[in-house]
Order: structure tokens, then C-alpha cells, then sequence
């Protein structure tokens, strides 16, 4: 038989993964004592690598298809081919940043100022090749973790750290100084299996249902009655992906609407459909929305 060979992160991302393919209809079991999950899908076979090295091993052909992060494919220099962006959390940045930090207290007020300076960070060739483009000379060295506290504790100049949000690097009294770089968690595939006719249909396929589980994350269904001189102030009150779905009921001059919404807004918009008219109120999760 033939199988998809499909790398999972392993780390940070890899628990957000296991829930995206879960709602997105697929069963994974990962085991902590071995590298390769299970799935009830007989055409996929799982590996798990960490995102770093994705791409490298995608680009190889070891596997045919990965997720990983564009500033992962960056740093490598893969030639890979991106299937689809997926953003895991609805209610986070659609992107994280690699930006360079300095103390409080530092004079590095740019780029230009880090000339002779010694840097620390993860992602060292897209750090090196930055300040080759802006010309300037500086010692730039891989950091395996703890980087906050290198900075602030003296040992280097710099830093290059991912971030979302900026409050971690805050908390470590350190300063933002310009985003070198952007990133979103990306579906990959080598270029030789996107070629194949039978692997590019399963990859399209693995993908759909994923951004579908993605764009259900957060959001509700809504069904209601009501009568259909109350309609107006009904539709008034609802947003929809498109238009609600309206339907006669078997009762004359009544109707059935339904509708998808965030579900944070659920305990507003619940009352004020009831005072405007709306009866028979049904909430349900969703799975997956498929656009």
C-alpha cells in the first residue's frame, strides 16, 4: 500500500497539532517512548521531529509532507513546497516574531548600532544574513535556550527571540529594538511528492479537513424558530459566514433560521433573540467549517 509519510512537530507545537487533526476527524496516539504516533488513517504514516529540522528532512525526501514554522524553513534554506498556512489558535496573532532585544537600559537604539556587538539566538543564519543586508559586522553565536537571561545578564549584547506577544521579554526588562522576521506554522511538502498525483491528493485532502478544524476552532452553530413577522429583528441581530440559512416550518407563519457565530458571542446575542422573538434555541458545536 502506498503511505504519505507526514512529519508532526515535536515540542511547543506538538500538542496543538494532535487537537487540530483530532477535529479534524483524524485519531492520534503519541506515545512519550516512541517517535512515531499512530493514526487511524492506513495511507498516513507519522513521524515526529522537532520543528527545526523539519523542512531539512522534508526537502531530503526522508518525509514527504511536514508542519513547521516559515522562520524553521527560513533558517534552513529549504526548497520546499508550502500546501497551506495554518493558525492553530483563533484568538492569537495569526503570526509570532523573531525580534531583536536589548536591556532597558542598553544605548542600541538600531540594527547600525550592533556593529562590533555579540549576539545570542536560535535562528543564527537568518540573524547573520540580517545584519549582512544592512552591513553590519557582528558576532552572532547559537544559543540552546535560556536566551533572555544571556542579555540580561551580560553575556551578550543582543538577542534574536521569538515572540508573540513582547511580555516575556518585558518580564526580563528587555526592550524591542525592530522584528527581523515573521512566521506561521505552515503545512510543507517535498517537491517531487507534490508532483505525485496520488500523494498532492492526499496532502489536499489531509489539508482541507485541517483548515476546516482550524475555522470551526472558537466558533458555534445556532438554530432557532421564530415567527415570521419577527424575521427582521431577528436577522437584524445575527452575522453568518454568508447569509443565515432561512427554512419554512410545517406550523404557517413560522420559520426556522440557523446560523454560525463566534461563541463569545453567544451570551449576548442569546437574550436579545429571545426578547426579539426567537423560540426553540439550539447551540452545538462545531467540527469543521469547510469554505
Amino acid at each position: 500500500m502506498t503511505k504519505l509519510k507526514l512529519g508532526l512537530p515535536k515540542g511547543s507545537l506538538q500538542d496543538a497539532t494532535v487537537k487540530v487533526f483530532e477535529r479534524a476527524g483524524f485519531k492520534v496516539n503519541v506515545s512519550s517512548r516512541s517517535y512515531f504516533p499512530t493514526i487511524d488513517d492506513p495511507e498516513i504514516e507519522l513521524v515526529l521531529l522537532r520543528a527545526q529540522e523539519m523542512s531539512r528532512y522534508v526537502e531530503q525526501g526522508v518525509l514527504d509532507c511536514g508542519i513547521t514554522g516559515a522562520d524553521w524553513i527560513q533558517e534552513n534554506e529549504s526548497k520546499v513546497e508550502t500546501i497551506a498556512d495554518l493558525v492553530y489558535a483563533k484568538t492569537s496573532s495569526v503570526k509570532v516574531r523573531w525580534v531583536l532585544a536589548v536591556p532597558e537600559a542598553s544605548k542600541i537604539k538600531s540594527v547600525k548600532d550592533l556593529q562590533g556587538k555579540r549576539l545570542a539566538t536560535e535562528l543564527v543564519n537568518v540573524t547573520r544574513n540580517y545584519l549582512k543586508e544592512h552591513k553590519v559586522k557582528a558576532d552572532v553565536e547559537f544559543s540552546w535556550g535560556a536566551t533572555e537571561a544571556k542579555v540580561a545578564t551580560g553575556l551578550v549584547d543582543a538577542i534574536v527571540e521569538l515572540t508573540e506577544t513582547g511580555s516575556s521579554l518585558k518580564a526580563h526588562n528587555l526592550r524591542i529594538v525592530t522584528t527581523l522576521c515573521e512566521s506561521t506554522t505552515q503545512f510543507i511538502a517535498n517537491t517531487a511528492a507534490a508532483k505525485d498525483s496520488w500523494k498532492k491528493a492526499k496532502m489536499e485532502q489531509i489539508s482541507m479537513l485541517l483548515g476546516g478544524a482550524i475555522a470551526a476552532d472558537g466558533m458555534v452553530g445556532l438554530k432557532l424558530n421564530v415567527e415570521e413577522k419577527n424575521l427582521k429583528k431577528i436577522l437584524s441581530l445575527l452575522t453568518s459566514l454568508k447569509n443565515p440559512t432561512i427554512s419554512t416550518l410545517s406550523k404557517e407563519g413560522w420559520l426556522a433560521v440557523e446560523t454560525v457565530i463566534h461563541e463569545s458571542k453567544v451570551r449576548i446575542l442569546v437574550p436579545q433573540i429571545k426578547l426579539a422573538g426567537g423560540q426553540g434555541i439550539i447551540e452545538y458545536t462545531l467540527n469543521k467549517i469547510i469554505y
